[in-house]
């Protein structure tokens, strides 16, 4: 994993910080949550932020020297301090979903850790802590004491001496993006965006206005004076118009949901004033303005957020890959910055610090890191690794990351010795000649029935891998016209190599021959066969099958696996 920047904030409450900035809610974070309580798609966006959140996982790493982040080994002190962080896996998940909606709307949020000897919280171990994710309206600073109010209680945290800590005592630690400008500060997405959310609001309002108004929806009707008509009540006897039209309307004030509440306004003129009835409306235009109006600043947060604009707007114009795409960006610009501002919290205020007063002489090399792998599985993905690795063209460990799981679900050497008994005796039972239906042996070993010069050399590989790249290529400039790139995708779809684009886009079997992907592909097979003295058929058939169950499998080409492919070839011309 490469090594991350982390622009974020986080300390402790101690007696030497937090002193230019005391706890409680600044005056925009207020107006925040209000847009959160008021504005639908506030709430939209933090939610999805916060539920995506929630779905990544913690776990200590030790970083090295090179920037790369290994995982603690099991047992190990560091990993055991992060899996206790708020009580386990579904307090983790707990934490990271409530600080989304935090870290989105407000920007800042804290956490407080007490001791669960005095909580007594049936969800922990007695010996365990008790962790609460509050708001910037539940925690406030006054004359050097801060009070937390936890579900309607005050408590009290003292200060602590930051060369004096205390391992059993209550510990607040405050989480924030800081502001460019002023960094002891928190900022949000939402900030930027409070004044388009007031005028959200009041363009709402006229939408509401014009929806109940009746003289602006339904307008007036004008009725010559005196108008009478036959009643339905007596024969020969006569209504007046006005009577009639005002008990309708009382119907409407009673029943909104009736036919009544669409008439208009009546009114009664003198009949030398007007000849006939008249319906007047007062339409503005301004009312339809109002709700583009309000579409554009819809839009325009949306574009304010830190997710793709399409997750808060609808993804209907966009297909399954299209989709993915976004929401890859999403996790990668949004929820990833997002994780390592509470993993860097975590780690300067809570694993390092423990760490050092145990002794550790290499605490500062651990950290708590977050995987977002369980975010990005996809049902089709999952399939395809499923498939390729039935075929043999990927590992355990590659299987295990498309589909979700982890080193720590690997089957143990008890397990695995078993299995590979077990799948021997099924190998020895089913076996016949010409039955495997793989792209390349799994093996990567050179085969016991050729002697080892006759492996292919270094030219044959090198030339064929160059085939094998410029075949994909091809295929993938081809299938960006086909049905499984659909139009209004082919422009972003050029970010993505050629030859790997197939990884992305379904392609079925006998989709290859039908798109013609591979036609041409291999018009320099019989060249490279003569001059490194193999059979050109054999090499054309052997490179035509790799490349196909490649791009019907979506998994991408490899160097190390030419050998294998060109393991049938060699040994001279036939």
């Amino acid at each position: 994993m490469v090594r991350q920047e982390i622009a974020a904030a986080a300390s402790r409450y101690t007696s030497r910080k937090i002193r230019g900035r005391g706890a409680g809610t600044q005056t925009w974070q207020q107006r925040a949550y209000d847009m959160y309580h008021q504005v639908p798609e506030v709430r939209f966006a933090a939610s999805w932020i916060g539920n995506a959140m929630s779905g990544a996982r913690l776990y200590a790493g030790r970083r090295d020297d090179d920037g790369s982040i290994d995982p603690a080994p099991p047992g190990h002190r560091a990993a055991e301090i992060v899996d206790q962080i708020a009580g386990g896996a579904d307090g983790q998940a707990q934490l990271l979903g409530s600080f989304g909606k935090h870290l989105t709307v407000p920007g800042e949020g804290w956490i407080i850790v007490r001791p669960n000897d005095q909580v007594l919280s049936p969800y922990v171990p007695e010996d365990g802590h008790d962790w609460r994710v509050l708001s910037v309206g539940e925690v406030r600073q006054q004359s050097g004491k801060l009070t937390a109010e936890i579900e309607g209680e005050e408590i009290f945290i003292p200060e602590a001496d930051p060369e004096t800590m205390d391992p059993d005592g209550p510990v607040a630690i405050r989480v924030w993006e800081p502001d460019p400008l002023r960094s002891i500060e928190a900022d949000s997405p939402v900030r930027s965006s409070l004044e388009l959310l007031e005028e959200l609001l009041l363009l709402n309002a006229a939408v509401k206005a014009i929806a109940r108004s009746r003289i602006t929806g339904r307008g007036l009707l004008l009725v010559p004076k005196g108008t009478r008509f036959p009643s339905s009540q007596q024969q020969g006897a006569e209504d007046d118009l006005i009577e009639i039209f005002m008990t309708i309307a009382e119907t409407a004030i009673r029943d909104p949901e009736s036919a009544a509440a669409t008439v208009p306004i009546v009114l009664e003129l003198p009949a030398d004033t007007i000849g006939d009835f008249k319906h007047v409306t007062f339409e503005s235009q301004f009312d339809e303005l109002a709700l583009k109006l309000r579409e554009e600043a819809v839009r325009r947060f949306a574009t304010g957020l830190e997710i793709p604009a399409e997750i808060l707007l609808g993804l209907g114009d966009v297909n399954h890959w299209g989709a993915w795409a976004l929401t890859s960006e999403a996790i990668r610009l949004g929820i990833e910055p997002k994780l390592a501002t509470i993993s860097h919290a975590l780690t300067q205020q809570w694993l390092r610090p423990i760490l050092e007063s145990e002794g550790d002489p290499e605490w500062h090399r651990w950290l708590v890191w977050y995987d977002t792998s369980p975010l990005r599985v996809r049902t089709n993905r999952s399939e395809t690794a499923l498939e390729a690795y039935d075929r043999g063209v990927i590992s355990d460990a590659a299987l295990r990351r498309e589909t979700g799981f982890d080193d720590s679900d690997a089957p143990g050497a008890a397990e695995e010795q078993t299995d590979g008994e077990d799948q021997a005796d099924d190998d020895t039972a089913d076996e016949s000649p010409g039955e495997p239906n793989l792209p390349v042996d799994e093996s990567e070993a050179e085969p016991d029935t050729l002697p080892a010069s006759a492996g292919p050399s270094d030219g044959l590989l090198a030339a064929a891998d160059g085939l094998i790249w410029c075949a994909l290529t091809a295929a993938g400039e081809k299938l960006r016209r086909t049905p499984a790139c659909p139009r209004s995708e082919r422009s972003r779809s050029r970010d993505v190599d050629s030859a790997r684009l197939h990884t992305l886009l379904p392609v079925e079997a006998a989709q290859v021959e039908q798109w013609r992907l591979l036609d041409g592909a291999w018009s320099r097979a019989p060249e490279i066969a003569a001059r490194y003295g193999v059979d050109p058929e054999c090499l054309l058939a052997s490179l035509d099958h790799y490349a196909r169950e490649l791009i019907a499998a979506g998994v991408e080409h490899e160097y190390r696996l030419v050998p294998t492919v060109l393991t049938s070839c060699v040994g001279g011309v036939r």
